[in-house]
């Protein structure tokens, strides 16, 4: 098992930024400024083509941290990030990009290439898991939460039905079709993200994803608006989602 070796510091708008590597996978992992008792834990996915620090991560992360004390940790993807790509990245981003220049659909693709790099991811999630319960700010004794939106949800839907650590997510703006089965397996809360007009997901394969999970506690979030347009009000909402489920108060306007 891998331990967990932090590579740089730094601290901001109340956070503690703390670089990491776990084996191979680089990480960030984002906690309060002040304030040494142990606190929840929330693993967060990153998007397809973005990386562990990206604005709506460093966001998110914010919100979770200083309106709710957790700590939040997210990993660079396979492929993304500061992880070199291989030849299969290359082929499958290729294509991708051939289909967008044709105007054609891009899901195929994409929930091949998805479910491909979560092979790898999940494992990579679990070592992650595994050594940051090492820290004494975290511990093995803590709840778990997790949040991933599109490539997020398709990395975190079949880490989540296999990780009994977790015990309630976030997800969100994904196809089903190698997901379901997956989510069938899933009774945790779940609070899950749509566009109603998404332009690339379908609103019946979006509805089948949600309507895919076995949790009796499941809430939706259908939105107008495109792919992109998701409102950040529902970063807000998944800060409420996991201080109700964590016992926690949102001492900041989240």
């Amino acid at each position: 098992m891998h331990s967990l070796q932090f590579t740089a510091e730094s601290s901001s708008n109340g956070m503690i930024e703390r670089d990491f590597t776990a084996g191979d996978v680089p990480g960030v992992l984002w906690s309060p400024a002040s304030g040494a008792d142990r606190a929840p834990l929330v693993l967060m996915g990153h998007g397809g083509g973005n990386h562990k620090k990206h604005p709506a991560m460093a966001g998110r992360a914010h919100l979770l941290v200083t309106g709710c004390g957790f700590h939040v940790a997210v990993i660079d993807a396979p492929g993304h990030g500061d992880r070199p790509r291989t030849a299969h990245d290359e082929q499958e981003i290729a294509a991708l990009y051939r289909a967008r220049a044709a105007g054609e659909p891009e899901g195929p693709i994409v929930v091949r290439y998805n479910a491909h790099l979560a092979e790898s991811a999940v494992p990579e999630w679990q070592a992650t898991l595994d050594a940051l319960q090492e820290l004494p700010e975290i511990g093995t004794d803590g709840p778990v939460g997790y949040f991933g939106i599109n490539m997020g949800t398709a990395i975190g839907i079949p880490l989540v039905a296999i990780e009994p650590r977790i015990t309630a997510a976030v997800f969100g703006q994904h196809w089903p079709d190698v997901l379901a089965e997956k989510a069938k397996q899933i009774t945790i809360p779940i609070e899950f993200d749509m566009q109603w007009d998404d332009e690339h997901i379908p609103r019946e394969a979006g509805l089948a994803l949600f309507d895919a999970f076995a949790s009796k506690e499941k809430t939706l979030h259908a939105n107008a608006g495109k792919h992109k347009e998701l409102p950040r009000f529902e970063a807000d909402s998944a800060v409420r989602f996991f201080a109700r489920h964590f016992g926690r108060a949102v001492t900041s306007p989240a």
